[in-house]
């Protein structure tokens, strides 16, 4: 087997990246024996892809848990990242100055746009506070 994976390496061998091996246009060959396979199984570590230290089963001798993990490890960094983000963005929403409801985001954007003579009336007050408020004044008027 060790002689067959030497002259095959051009066809298995992949190339290392962040912890995990890619092996784009390459093919996994795995090897095992009669032996290993009564002793372990079709479903234990009864195969050795060329490459590789261990024996395997055949689902991770055949895939790249490493890639896997490494993959998984970025995603959940990334959700992370984006749950701070968020947790952030929320910790700086304005609050309605009457009520103290928190603005919803169309009525935070409405209330930070830049004013060029027509913004917002109200930019310190909720929805519903906004709308009291202008009904008040026309009553008022």
């Amino acid at each position: 087997m060790k002689k067959v994976a030497a002259l095959t390496r051009e066809h298995w061998q992949g190339q290392g990246a962040d912890g995990f091996h890619l092996y784009k246009g390459k093919m996994p060959i795995v090897a095992t024996t009669l032996e290993l396979l009564r002793e372990h199984g079709p479903a234990g570590p009864a195969f050795w892809r060329f490459g590789r230290e261990d024996r395997q089963n055949l689902f991770d001798a055949i895939g790249n848990p490493h890639r896997d993990a490494a993959l998984a490890r970025r995603a959940e960094d990334a959700w992370r990242r984006l749950a701070q983000e968020a947790a952030e963005r929320e910790a700086q929403r304005s609050v309605c100055g009457n009520c103290g409801t928190k603005f919803t985001d169309d009525r935070w954007e409405a209330s930070i746009a830049v004013d060029w003579g027509r913004g917002d009336s109200h930019p310190r007050l909720c929805d519903d506070c906004k709308t009291r408020a202008i009904e008040a004044e026309r009553q008022a008027e």
